[in-house]
Order: C-alpha cells, then structure tokens, then sequence
C-alpha cells in the first residue's frame, strides 16, 4: 500500500499531539496537524491529503466547513469526524455532507486507526476500480496464446515459468504478431491475476506529457490540473504496466521512466512526496533496439532494465502451422458477435490462407476472416468469399495452389456467372451448361454458390 497523509484538525493540544504520534510514529503515516479549522485549510490546499480527521466544535473555520471544502479540494479523500458525547445527531449531520464515519469523545485511538485504515484500503481500491471494470468487460487468459508451432509453444512454456515472478520482459515482434496478446497472457498466468493491468501507448506520449501521464499530478501543478489524478504507475500499482511500442518513447523521456524503474517510487508532477511502487514492467517493440542504441536512439541502461526476460514472437509466414488453429479461433470469436454459425473454412480457402504471406501478421488475417464471414454467413466460407473479403483480391501464396483447387475455384466462379446472366433462373443455367437441373443443385450445394452471390457476379 501507498504512504497516506493524514491531516488532523483539533483545538485540543494533548488530544491533537498524542494522536499525532500513533499515527505518526506507530503506524508510519505522514502526519499534518493542526490547532484549528483555518490551518487545517491552508494544509488543505497546499499538500494532497488522502484523510482528515476533524473536530466538529472548532473556532473560526468549523469542521463542518472543513468538511464542505474538503470535499471540493480532496474529493478522494477519507473524512472521519470527532465529536463529543451525545452529539451524535451532529455526528450523522456530517456524514450527510461527505464524512464516512465518526467517533465520540473519549476517543479510542485504537479504534480510529482501524477506522482510518479500512478506510483507506477501501479507498484504494475505488480508485483502480475504473481500471479493472475495463478489462473486466474483456476476457483475458493464457488459451488467448493461439498456436502450436514450436516458437509459440516455447513462448507460452517460457510464461509459465516466469508467471509467479514480477521480473521485467522485453516481448520483440513485428507489428500484428500478438505482442499485448503475450503480455496479457503472463499477466493472468501467475501472481498478478488478480491486480491491474495497464497497457501505455508510448507513441501517444510525448515529452510534455511523459511524468504527468506516468506519475499523476496534484491539483495546480499545471494550468489545467483542476484534481490530484493518479499516474498509470500508481493505477498498476501490485500488477503489470505495459509499455507498447517502448522504441517510440522520446529518448529524453527514456531517463525519467528508468529513474522510476530503478528506484520503484515516482513523484506525482507539482509534489514532492515519493510513492512506492510494485509492479511487472512489460515492454514491446517492433523495432531493432540494438541498432536503436548503436544509432542513439535508445538507452542501454534502459535496454537491460527491461530486456530481463525476452519473448520474440516470429512473424505468422514464419509459423504457417498456426494459421488453421487461428482461423479456427477467430470463427468461433466472430460465429458468436456476428451471430452466425459459419462452420469454418473449406480446404481450398485454407490452404490460400496458409500460402498468404501476411504482412499485417496475425491482425491482418483476423480483419480478413470477419469480413469473410459477413460474406459467407451460415456456410462454410470459400475462396471466392477471401476474394470478396479482400476486394477482389485473393490471398497471394508463397507456392502455388493446387490443381484441383484451381479448378474448384473457376468451376464455382462459372456456375455463379452463368447463372447471374440468366437472372437466377435454374433450369435456363443448367439447359446452358449441359447439365441436368438436379446436378445443378448438387453443384452449387457442393460449391457454396447461393443466388446472393449470383447477384453480385458481374454478368458473361
């Protein structure tokens, strides 16, 4: 957990001092204390307070406005108010405004570092709370690793092994290769299942924005800075931070986040208290960082922080094995979101798909069996649908396709040509190609050839 800073707000000197230092001195908490409402203000605006504890009977500022403008300057903050015995009315009053509890004089200390910390624990989680409903809504596990080629197979036995540790990972590949993929797949592997995951697009950070969009910053630090807000260091706090494409950080701003790394603490921008931090860095890129380094474009020192553990994920021409357990995948992912029942690829379009050469990698060929199946729809999809899927263009193969598919493929594409010439009439298409009308129906069945297709075949 994160140091707190506790403000205390009382006009009882013994009762003000002696809390002070429990809080101080016994549960290590920064401690701001102060004689009266108006201090306690200043303290307010000037330092980023995660709870106050006020009397509610205080002169000048009470701890009713304490608490209005505490809410307003601190939204985040914990409230627990102190009030005398039966003024418990005054009490519930305060709770009303945005107190979470109060206790009663006599205080009992104990019993207020209980509050204080359960408190504050719960107000930990809220403020991660928005980033772990976002991948809630997501569906993440290690069987998101597709493949069974040799390189994929000692990728995912290489995260099981490193799963229960926090060491950093340098995760190489070309773009569209799964590269988040991996780090989501280590990140719900091990002992950060349960944590935040935190993926940083460094291409959208740039030098101006660096430490306040990794660290946070306090109200006022800059023009625009109306609230404190937490960093992406401190939302993974306890998980994994993933920086994408790490070989676009600007080099200036490389110094700041090795800084943070080496020293696991940061600074929100305009504080100038240090926050723990525990988490896995993860970084990915499509670049050579050897040659980045050699041509001062990156940081060594940077480099062998995160170049711990390296995963380099091959680019998918490389491990055409993995195309069929891929296409597999995604029509089950799309059967489900486009509500269909394809019921997968023949073995003319898988084999044009294996040939591909995929420059775009896995995310290509995902983009290309959804709009397959928007053409195919309930049957099994085909070359002609890769044709359509890819405007006209068939996937080019690295070795040619086989006779047989060739002529699987320009009988399909005749039958529906001849067909969209006789307006889709049945018998006058079969009496054309000299064929009986019950053979037709046998061949379009076998072909996938439907009378939509028909209509979108230009005329012979």
């Amino acid at each position: 957990m994160s140091q707190h800073t506790i403000l205390i707000a009382d006009d009882e000197d013994t009762l003000r001092k002696n809390l002070a230092q429990v809080l101080k001195e016994d549960e290590g908490f920064d401690v701001i204390a102060c004689p009266d409402g108006t201090e306690a203000l200043r303290a307010l605006k000037a330092n980023t307070i995660d709870a106050v504890v006020t009397d509610l009977r205080m002169p000048g500022v009470t701890g009713m406005d304490l608490i209005d403008r505490a809410r307003k300057l601190a939204p985040d903050a914990v409230i627990v108010v102190i009030t005398a015995f039966g003024e418990v009315e005054t009490a519930v009053e305060a709770m009303k405004k945005g107190a979470q509890d109060y206790l009663c004089k006599p205080l009992v200390f104990d019993e207020l570092v209980f509050k204080l910390k359960r408190l504050l624990a719960h107000e930990d989680l809220a403020r991660r709370d928005k980033v772990l409903r976002e991948q809630i809504r997501r569906t993440h596990e290690v069987s998101g690793i597709i493949g069974r080629s040799p390189a994929i197979v000692a990728i995912v036995d290489t995260i099981k092994r490193i799963a229960h540790t926090i060491s950093n990972v340098l995760i190489c590949g070309e773009s569209g290769t799964g590269k988040e993929v991996l780090a989501r797949g280590l990140h719900y592997a091990g002992i950060t299942k349960e944590e935040p995951f935190v993926a940083v697009n460094c291409g959208g950070l740039t030098e101006t924005l660096v430490e306040s969009e990794l660290f946070g910053y306090r109200k006022g630090a800059f023009t625009g800075a109306e609230a404190d807000r937490m960093g992406y260091f401190e939302a993974a706090n306890d998980g994994t931070l993933f920086f994408d494409e790490i070989g676009n950080l600007p080099l200036t701003s490389q110094a700041v986040l090795l800084r943070a790394i080496e020293e696991r603490t940061i600074i929100r921008v305009g504080d100038t208290r240090p926050r723990p931090v525990n988490i896995r860095i993860i970084a990915a890129t499509n670049r050579d960082l050897e040659r980045a380094i050699e041509a001062g474009e990156f940081r060594e020192d940077l480099y062998y922080r995160l170049n711990v553990i390296r995963l380099t994920v091959p680019p998918l021409r490389e491990r055409t094995e993995d195309i069929p357990v891929l296409i597999k995948h995604f029509v089950h992912k799309y059967n489900e979101e486009l509500k269909c029942s394809c019921p997968g690829f023949d073995d003319d379009a898988i084999e044009a798909m294996v040939g591909h050469r995929w420059r775009g990698n896995v995310r290509e060929l995902e983009n290309v069996i959804e709009r397959a199946l928007i053409f195919a729809g309930n049957r099994r999809v085909g070359v002609a649908d890769l044709s359509l899927a890819l405007n006209g263009n068939l996937p080019t193969p690295n070795y040619s396709v086989s006779l047989r598919a060739a002529m699987r493929e320009f009988e399909r594409q005749h039958i529906a040509k001849v067909l969209s010439s006789y307006g889709n009439s049945k018998a006058a298409t079969a009496d054309a190609l000299g064929i009986g009308l019950s053979s037709l129906y046998r061949k379009m069945e076998e072909l996938g050839i439907t009378t939509v297709q028909a209509e979108r075949s230009p005329s012979v």
